[in-house]
């Protein structure tokens, strides 16, 4: 069972305990935030989830998602991650970002929408949550700072956090 897997299959959507407890989750809201959260998990060699701001979905939208992964992942090509999008409670957003290929995502709507939702993305090997991952190092605090303030952030949250076995 990977990282972001669920429990179980049939289009369920899975909560927030399908994560590892153990899990590195940090928010990013720009590529500078990505690359730092990602070299400071390749110094701690541990892997991280980078997890979008709430709504994201919707007003930056998959594309935008999709292109900061890529480009952090090549920027940081060590680094071992994953990826959600938070696309609040717009089921046409969350629909958007299952269709742009998104892997993860973040619904927080009705039930009877978020299983179907589920099951579409089961479809294309993808999957919602109903809730954020917590806890998370959301890195707003830090928003304006420069790459080393941001890693040596990130370094001081992931050292904080239960090492893994």
């Amino acid at each position: 069972m990977g990282l972001l897997e669920p429990h179980g299959r049939g289009g369920r959507p899975f909560r927030r305990a399908a994560l590892n407890k153990a899990s590195a989750v940090v928010v990013v809201h720009s590529f500078t935030h990505a690359v730092a959260a990602l070299e400071a998990a390749v110094a701690a060699d541990r892997a991280i989830v980078l997890l979008s701001a709430p709504g994201a979905g919707i007003y930056a939208g998959p594309g935008w998602w999709r292109a900061l992964a890529e480009a952090a992942r090549e920027a940081v090509p060590g680094a071992a991650f994953t990826t959600v999008l938070d696309c609040g409670d717009d089921a046409g957003a969350a629909q958007g970002a299952i269709r742009a290929g998104i892997s993860a995502i973040v619904f927080t709507g009705r039930g009877d929408v978020t299983k179907r939702l589920a099951a579409i993305a089961e479809q294309s090997g993808a999957r919602v949550l109903t809730a954020r991952p917590e806890p998370a190092l959301d890195l707003v605090s830090v928003f304006f700072s420069d790459a080393e303030t941001l890693r040596q952030t990130c370094r001081d949250y992931l050292a904080s956090l239960p090492a893994i076995c």
